[in-house]
């Protein structure tokens, strides 16, 4: 048995659900100040969920506490599900208040609030990216130029976090497959993920699929951050409001056993978004100890 200063605490939580063992799984890993960038990943990769976050002391009086993100392969700026879960617990444990806090992390300063069910951030900057063909990138997830939904451009768009977002027709969302990350075009290559979207501008709702085997993650149960991109895509493309707030409702999940609901906002002017946010629920599932990786 290591002695109690070889390891650290830890607790999984499920965010964007109201039950255990659905949406996105999440490992919050706690008193990791001075450990290397290399110790975090190790840890990252032991838990070889889509995201490991590590609470730490903010680096300004402007932040209640700052988040560093990991997926299996690579650290993160941003990303949404760990950014709900992290100040949920943060919260839950009274190491911060409940309501208005200040979250630090690779894409800025982003507000959060929080309380007893769940969390919602605000996401990064928001910005639109090129256009690219639609067709090649249904190709490359296993579909054809007939499920592309052509009514609306692909293209790229980011809020923290850059994704390339691919409309396709309702019934081909489920049909998509992992990709290859040697398969992805050019316009994912360099993230490794895609974002598979069927939006209903009569519902406000989008059924989503996310595929990142650039980030060691086939698909992800729930992705707050490509929500809050695809906010600032669907105003860019005319499919929300172009002024004032408005959302929408992201589910995602279903096709891997873990539904999750994220309930996406979004504020425009002129036909740019110009802030979004993702709030979810969040459910407890456990915690332990787990040993500190040498250095």
């Amino acid at each position: 048995m290591k002695p109690l200063d070889e390891l650290l605490r830890f607790d999984v939580v499920d965010v964007f659900t109201d039950r255990p063992f659905a949406g996105n799984p999440l490992a919050v890993v706690h008193g990791a100040e001075g450990l290397s960038t290399e110790q975090l990943h190790a840890i990252a990769r032991e838990f070889n969920l889509s995201e490991t976050v590590f609470p730490l002391p903010p680096t300004t009086p402007e932040a209640t506490y700052r988040a560093r993100i990991f997926t299996p392969e690579k650290e993160l700026p941003f990303a949404g599900h760990p950014s709900v879960g992290v100040a949920w617990v943060l919260a839950r444990d009274g190491v911060i208040e409940a309501g208005d806090a200040v979250q630090e992390c690779g894409a800025g300063l982003l507000p959060v609030t929080v309380d007893a069910s769940g969390a919602r951030i605000t996401g990064g900057p928001p910005t639109i990216g090129p256009e690219f063909d639609a067709v090649v990138m249904a190709e490359a997830i296993g579909l054809s130029a007939s499920d592309v939904d052509t009514s609306v451009r692909a293209g790229l768009a980011s809020a923290g976090l850059e994704f390339p977002i691919l409309p396709v027709r309702p019934d081909a969302v489920s049909r998509a497959r992992v990709p290859l990350r040697g398969a992805l075009p050019s316009e994912a290559q360099a993230s490794g993920h895609v974002l598979v979207v069927a939006f209903d501008a009569t519902t406000r709702s989008a059924h989503v699929r996310m595929f990142g085997p650039g980030s060691g993650v086939d698909e992800d149960p729930a992705t707050g951050s490509a929500s809050v991109a695809l906010a600032v895509f669907l105003v860019d493309r005319g499919l929300l409001p172009a002024d004032g707030h408005s959302g929408f409702t992201s589910y995602q999940g279903a096709e891997i056993h873990r539904p999750s609901r994220l309930d996406v906002e979004v504020t425009a002017e002129g036909g740019t978004a110009i802030r979004t946010s993702v709030g979810g629920r969040v459910v407890a599932v456990s915690s332990g100890q787990i040993a500190i990786p040498p250095a």
